[in-house]
């Protein structure tokens, strides 16, 4: 019995056929079947494509990853504005975020500068050494450690 299952999924293989188990409950449009990935039911990849809308989206560079190089000044109070310079921070529809270790579910209000500099403003956060960690098209980078005064 068991050489015929092997043999069975063996064909199955090499004819390029696979076996996907769906449930068979009642799913809405739009939703997650176990086992079909997404239904294709309101997605904008069938519904159409608008060629001016395909023109301005940004191209983002994935294989260059950012670098922290250096955060001034490495010491600041919450609600002051630090400089954040490196490398490969991409272009501004291409970066995605700054945030503290010391505040991770703060908002940081930033201004993507260029490539290089990126102004925050330190969020609220307990004092003590925090990393800075930026997000851009090419992944992710994290500063050295910076010290967070009390308000």
């Amino acid at each position: 019995m068991r050489t015929l299952i092997i043999s069975l999924i063996a064909a199955a293989l090499v004819a390029g056929t696979t076996f996907v188990a769906v449930h068979t409950g009642h799913a809405q449009e739009g939703t997650m079947v176990e086992g079909a990935g997404f239904t294709m039911f309101d997605t904008e990849s069938i519904k159409g494509s608008d060629a001016s809308k395909l023109e301005q989206d940004p191209v983002c560079d994935r294989s260059k990853r950012p670098n922290i190089a250096k955060v001034e000044p490495d010491e600041a109070k919450p609600g002051e504005k630090v400089m954040i310079k490196g490398e490969n921070f991409g272009s501004k529809e291409c970066f995605h975020g700054v945030t503290f270790s010391a505040a991770s579910k703060e908002k940081v209000d930033y201004q993507f500068m260029n490539d290089t500099t990126i102004e925050a403003i330190v969020p609220e956060a307990k004092a003590g050494m925090s990393f800075i960690i930026v997000v851009a098209g090419g992944g992710s980078a994290q500063s050295k450690p910076v010290l967070i005064h009390a308000k």
